[in-house]
């Protein structure tokens, strides 16, 4: 199986998946999503650690790639039963963690991309080859054939934690959703026991569902990634608390 994942939209994303197939005609081709949010690694990252675990042993083909056309390397990284595709700016590294085997460390090598055909589409002439590769021949043939050169140092990306406070949390919004929920990197155990908190001074009802206030009343949750969600219910909470990724949050019980 090969997952593909990129911020590309449509079409470019064909592109990929002929490649793929030329290389590998049996390779089974599953799309993880293509909309990721544009240029924003650290959201396609925190996307992928919370999906890619579901997945059964796979080749993981990742371009989100705002430095394409620069030095930054492309990569081949070994987790567990997986292997990643994808450039050297940490956007897979958080979900291979998640798929380390107990006692194991990420392994990395360098594709060398010389020959790629374009400068601005190493999806499709860099990373789509190497993926078809890699799921054909197995990682040591890969490497092997490719003369992929095994590399110590690549770029890192932790996702920010929150900071604990006496009534809650204080963190940060990692990304918003397609329906404007607000996913921020607060502890969904900051909600345990209250039925009402303060999101950035204003206080919400903190539920289960959406489905427990009326529509378009503010709410806080917690998602199915365990972090706490500023959110409306049918309505957009990004645009209602005014939030979008990167801002603060800070998030108080009310007891």
């Amino acid at each position: 199986m090969i997952t593909l994942s990129s911020d590309f939209g449509s079409p470019y994303p064909a592109a990929m998946r002929g490649v793929l197939l030329r290389r590998d005609p049996d390779a089974r081709l599953v799309d993880v999503s293509h909309e990721f949010p544009r240029q924003d690694v650290r959201a396609a990252a925190f996307w992928l650690r919370e999906l890619l675990p579901y997945f059964p042993p796979a080749v993981h083909l990742v371009v989100v790639d705002p430095g394409v056309g620069t030095e930054r390397a492309a990569l081949a990284v070994k987790a567990g039963e997986h292997a990643f595709v994808a450039p050297d700016n940490g956007v897979v590294v958080p979900a291979a963690r998640e798929l380390l085997a107990d006692g194991e460390s990420l392994r990395a090598w360098r594709i060398e991309d010389a020959d790629a055909a374009s400068s601005t589409f190493h999806g499709r002439d860099v990373f789509a080859p190497a993926a078809g590769e890699l799921h054909r021949l197995g990682f040591g043939e890969f490497t092997d054939r490719v003369g992929a050169a095994r590399v110590d140092e690549f770029e890192d990306l932790e996702l920010p934690a929150a900071s604990p406070t006496e009534s809650g949390a204080v963190g940060e919004v990692l990304t918003v959703d397609d329906f404007g929920n607000v996913i921020t990197n607060v502890p969904g155990r900051v909600l345990d026991g209250v039925e009402t908190v303060r999101v950035n001074g204003r206080e919400v009802p903190a539920v289960e569902t959406f489905a427990r206030v009326p529509t378009g009343q503010w709410l806080a949750t917690v998602g199915s990634h365990g972090y706490v969600e500023c959110d409306v219910n049918q309505g957009r909470g990004d645009r209602a608390f005014d939030l979008e990724p990167g801002d603060d949050v800070r998030v108080d019980r009310v007891e």
